[in-house]
């Protein structure tokens, strides 16, 4: 009678499959984002009944509420394991997204937001925390390939709202709410290619889940992100509105401005993020970004100034130069936020950082709107001058931060290469 021989270990799939599922499932992701945000206001407002300053008041409101789990979620990621809180993140949003279509109030729809909104916010630090442990021997080319598909699919998930707008009824844009929440459970089914990594050892941490909150160099960092995130709101609702109420182009140049955009960002996206690589690489980044918003911002405002045609050459080539800062910005902010986060404590840092991008964010619309829109050019001057100062302020607070005194030293955590 022949030994019971031990079953064979189940193979560990490689790196590169298993950045290929968390590439595709953000890719999935942002297909269900543009499906619903390019066409929620219309549900809220054409389906659910709602006036447009209680959409904005409750969108607002349940903004600051999704602020609550970042940290705190981050901090489950290092402790568990990012991708089970990742998992179960999605799983949140796929109720909650899917709770929209049963609201008929004003309360009920803040309620549902903000649960969403926290859901969201939990989903961006675990997820951060897992595109930190999955970036293998070229972190930064991981990243911007994954920034590659993030753009793509929020392009396709807004082109498939437009097609729900023109149909404008409660049928198709329930369709858009239910796919949305489909994608959630097809991203966490994506998922389940990436293995568990190991929780992180602790490290030194005084403060437990503050410690984020406690490293200066880093909270001013994701402050001077956050701001600088204004940019992100200029090609899709700032140059959009100037266009059609500041100058005499024709109305397919809004949308137009919005394409340029989005292909440019995807062409770009790997050539240039590969090249940003450590935290001096991204405060370098973020100086030219800024220097490049300075001469983007009065090209768009001298659209207001010629006729037609000249406004579309001056729109496009005002967006093209944004477009190029933009990657830069974004490539800076996956540098600094990812390199200057000590290793054990990769999610409650990704959820400070998404703490200051949502925040910059929150107030975006208003700021952009009331101060571009309100001044006309002299106000797309102040927010080149805006953007230019927060750029320059990028190789000081890295060299800050890298400072002996002040970086904390990392854990010497275990990769994607390291045995789970």
């Amino acid at each position: 009678m022949t030994a019971d021989r031990p079953s064979p270990r189940r193979s560990e799939p490689s790196v590169e499959s298993q950045q290929r599922a968390l590439i595709l499932s953000s890719f999935v992701n942002r297909i269900g984002t543009g499906l619903f945000a390019a066409a929620s206001v219309l549900y809220f407002t054409r389906v659910v009944h709602l006036s447009a300053s209680q959409v904005g008041l409750g969108l607002t409101l349940a903004g600051f509420v999704g602020l609550l789990s970042g940290i705190p979620v981050g901090h489950l990621a290092d402790r568990r394991g990012p991708r089970s809180v990742t998992l179960a993140t999605l799983l949140a949003q796929a109720v909650t997204m899917g709770a929209y279509v049963f609201i008929h109030s004003w309360a009920a729809f803040a309620v549902v937001a903000a649960l969403d909104l926290l859901a969201a916010s939990a989903n961006n630090a675990a997820r951060g925390t897992l595109i930190a442990r999955l970036g293998g021997e070229e972190p930064a080319a991981f990243r911007a390939r994954l920034r590659v598909f993030v753009n793509l699919g929020l392009v396709l998930g807004t082109a498939g709202a437009g097609a729900a707008a023109a149909l404008d009824t409660r049928g198709a844009y329930v369709a858009l709410i239910l796919a949305n929440a489909a994608s959630y459970l097809l991203c966490a089914a994506l998922l389940l290619r990436v293995r568990e990594f190991a929780p992180l050892p602790r490290g030194d941490e005084r403060h437990g889940m503050l410690t984020a909150l406690t490293d200066l160099p880093f909270a001013a960092f994701s402050a001077l992100n956050g701001l600088m995130g204004l940019e992100y709101q200029v090609p899709i609702l700032l140059l959009p509105l100037w266009i059609s109420q500041h100058t005499s182009a024709p109305r397919w140049a809004v949308s137009g401005v919005y394409l340029v955009n989005a292909a440019l960002c995807t062409i770009l996206q790997v050539r240039v993020g590969r090249r940003v690589d450590s935290p001096v690489d991204g405060g370098r980044a973020l100086r030219a970004a800024g220097l490049i918003f300075l001469a983007a911002s009065p090209v768009m405002a001298l659209s207001a100034d010629v006729p037609g045609w000249a406004a579309v050459i001056l729109a496009f080539l005002g967006v093209g130069a944004h477009s190029l800062g933009q990657v830069l910005h974004t490539s800076a902010g996956f540098a600094l936020g990812f390199g200057l986060a000590p290793d054990h404590a990769q999610g409650q840092y990704q959820g400070l950082v998404g703490i200051g991008y949502d925040l910059g964010q929150s107030i975006a619309p208003s700021l952009l709107t009331t101060v571009c829109l309100g001044l006309g050019q002299a106000g797309w001057l102040l927010l080149g001058g805006f953007l230019a100062a927060l750029g320059l302020a990028g190789p000081p607070v890295t060299a800050w931060a890298l400072r002996p005194a002040t970086r904390r030293a990392p854990a010497g955590v275990p990769t994607a290469d390291a045995a789970p």
